[in-house]
């Protein structure tokens, strides 16, 4: 009896180190969670008989290490939820391992080629449709007409009060005199074509808190101007619209000489009336000391643009980058909780199907309800504590020889037994 009894605890311990070497050749498996075995006791009827390894479990809930890969298609999750792929035999499996990519097919996809399930996003809009394999655009984007600017900075209450530029003398060849205004901003304008135009405008002090700002295109003066109002008490500029809080200038862009009409729709009614531009000054200053600018740029417009790539948000944005510097939100990426994750099915040592015993997956994007957030650039390391699996095989080499002096001892005790008889 005592021989099958340590013998049992052998084929035991044996088991377990299968248990702790797997951790062990596991320990830099990004995602990988620890197992560890069970002892239980073996009885045969009513009778003690042993021991054997009555189960392994899984340390799912215990998260690993963050390690910092500077690959913006990286990405782990801090708190609950896993990663949503699907398998080419259609079955959905969930990961901790967010290592990414995209397919030649034109899907965004884990290291193991499964498809990740994500939210779709249709730009220019901002809903997210329905659940399922998340599609990278990854065609040209057409050129976008400018329709809107804006301005912002310190206009310098210190400047000294000047006539004004007469944009009927600005063309190409003749640019204004540099002694009619105080100073000059350029922004970029993109027409239907993707053509880049250049907007000038030149901001003359008029008066005392008042500022006059000529524009041209491309070297062309147009007869638009804007008259900008300061509280000389405050330095705030005075609104134009006293409804809305804003200052707003229209450009009439008929007025550019020798610009194409096609290249600029027409967005109202009317036969004569072309595309205009809006550039909102709401927020510019006068006080006293250098000029600055915090901003001078269009809100919208742009050149076409090929793709360039793809990386990911914190909050899960799939986003479609492109060679003239835009970027699209094309989807986000959906994350898995489980009422029961110990009840999860191992598919492999990082990934887990779902069971009756874990429950439905419950998804959603990151950051909503129970699911974690996000880390960027980063994976998941294996949560194996070397240190305790070290110790574990220490113990189970001392219960190793416990057994084996155990089953020494009992063939002793038969040798003396035969040689008595």
């Amino acid at each position: 009896m005592s021989f099958d009894i340590a013998l049992s605890g052998i084929q035991a311990i044996n088991e377990s180190l299968d248990v702790t070497s797997h951790n062990i050749a596991n320990a830099g498996t990004y995602g990988y969670k620890s197992n560890r075995a069970n002892f239980a006791t073996l009885v045969a009827g009513s009778q003690l008989n042993g021991v054997q390894v009555g189960s392994t479990t899984q340390s799912i809930g215990l998260s690993g290490g963050i390690l910092n890969t500077g690959n913006n298609l990286d990405a782990s999750i801090s708190g609950r939820g896993f990663f949503v792929t699907r398998t080419a035999n259609n079955s959905m499996q969930y990961t901790r391992v967010g290592i990414f990519d995209t397919s030649l097919d034109g899907y965004l996809v884990d290291s193991s080629g499964r498809r990740v399930q994500g939210m779709a996003i249709t730009p220019p809009s901002t809903e997210l449709g329905a659940e399922g394999d998340l599609a990278i655009p990854n065609k040209s984007i057409p050129a976008q007409i400018t329709t809107k600017a804006t301005y912002v900075g310190n206009l310098s209450a210190d400047w000294t009060i000047k006539t004004g530029v007469d944009p009927s003398t600005v063309t190409p060849t003749t640019p204004p005199d540099p002694s009619t205004y105080n100073t000059s901003k350029s922004t970029d304008l993109y027409d239907s074509l993707g053509t880049k135009h250049v907007l000038t405008q030149y901001f003359s002090l008029t008066g005392t808190g008042a500022v006059t700002v000529n524009y041209a295109v491309d070297g062309n003066g147009i007869a638009a101007t804007t008259a900008l109002a300061f509280d000389t008490t405050t330095g705030q500029l005075t609104p134009a619209d006293a409804a809305t809080g804003k200052t707003v200038s229209t450009l009439d862009m008929s007025d550019v000489p020798g610009t194409d009409p096609t290249l600029w729709p027409k967005f109202t009614s009317g036969a004569n009336m072309n595309a205009t531009i809006d550039i909102d000054y709401t927020g510019t200053t006068y006080f006293a000391g250098e000029t600055s600018t915090a901003s001078n740029a269009p809100v919208d417009g742009y050149s076409a643009g090929a793709f360039s790539g793809v990386s990911l948000g914190t909050d899960g944005s799939v986003i479609a980058k492109y060679t003239n510097g835009q970027s699209q939100t094309v989807g986000r990426v959906v994350l898995a909780t489980f009422a029961n994750e110990q009840g999860l099915t191992q598919v492999s040592d990082t990934s887990w199907e779902a069971s009756t015993a874990s429950g439905v997956a419950n998804t959603d994007v990151a950051g909503v309800g129970v699911n974690g957030t996000l880390n960027v650039a980063t994976l998941e390391q294996s949560n194996v504590d070397i240190t305790s699996e070290l110790v574990g095989l220490m113990t189970s080499q001392r219960n190793y020889q416990a057994n084996s002096k155990v089953i020494q001892t009992e063939s002793t005790m038969l040798q003396s037994l035969m040689q008595a008889i």
